[in-house]
């Protein structure tokens, strides 16, 4: 696969701060799949924790494919409609969504690491 040019989507400059105060206080859901994630683990694609994209911070995004990984804790039950304004928005910049909860990610985590795997590869083509 050759590189391609990413297109880049703007983010508002304040979240870089806040950004890097939710990378220092991770949840253990965050923290068990940055395992997996990082240092291109994942079919040898960079992945970035907390990142900051248009006015929101995503817990883990890849660039090259454009796929946001959200790990939902339970604060999360209260927010579903703001979660899906949130996503809905993202999505209009061609990013693709894959959400699992603290549970899945703490629990099964080899599960969630096959839908990982499964969506970087059909992305990817």
């Amino acid at each position: 696969m050759t590189k391609k040019k990413f297109d880049i989507i703007p983010y508002r400059s304040h979240l870089v701060e806040k950004a890097r105060k939710l990378r220092k206080n991770s949840t253990p859901a965050e923290k068990r799949l940055w395992k997996y994630l990082r240092r291109k683990q994942v079919h040898q694609f960079d992945f970035d924790r907390q990142k900051p994209v248009d006015r929101y911070i995503i817990d883990f995004y890849c660039k090259e494919l454009r796929l946001a990984i959200e790990i939902d804790g339970k604060y999360h039950n209260h927010q579903y409609e703001y979660d899906q304004a949130r996503q809905k928005r993202l999505e209009t910049f061609g990013i693709h969504f894959l959400r699992f909860s603290e549970k899945e990610v703490l629990n099964d985590i080899d599960n969630v690491l096959r839908v990982i795997s499964h969506w970087v590869l059909k992305l990817r083509d």
